[in-house]
């Protein structure tokens, strides 16, 4: 269970971050990328930021550029926020959408094979 504080930091580490990816970074070669969510450690030294990349095949590139520019984003990220200590940032790709369309792949193979039942 997050803490009231911890909930606070994740909601303004995700809109900082997605500032410095759009604005500050201003990295053509990320394609549409989107910050989906921030998990805090309840000591406040890690943070772990979820992103979503539309193009599939881009996902490790764009994660990877992301990574070698860690130092000159959690730099930003320290003058834009009023906390004690920055996290120490970790990044990773959010797969839910993949796993919601797999999951929804699979309910409309069984509605198509129960169709097909019912209709024979």
């Amino acid at each position: 269970m997050s803490s009231f504080r911890v909930d606070k930091v994740e909601k303004l580490i995700k809109e900082e971050i997605s500032y410095i990816l759009l604005h500050k970074m201003q990295d053509e070669d990320f394609g549409f990328l989107t910050v989906t969510d921030v998990k805090v450690s309840a000591d406040l030294k890690i943070a772990k930021i979820y992103l979503s990349v539309l193009q599939k095949e881009r996902r490790d590139f764009v994660l990877n550029r992301i990574n070698l520019r860690l130092g000159h984003i959690r730099t930003e990220l320290a003058h834009r926020i009023r906390i004690k200590f920055v996290p120490e940032l970790k990044f990773f790709i959010d797969d839910t959408l993949d796993y919601v369309e797999k999951i929804e792949g699979l309910i409309n193979e069984v509605h198509k094979k129960n169709n097909n039942k019912s209709n024979s």
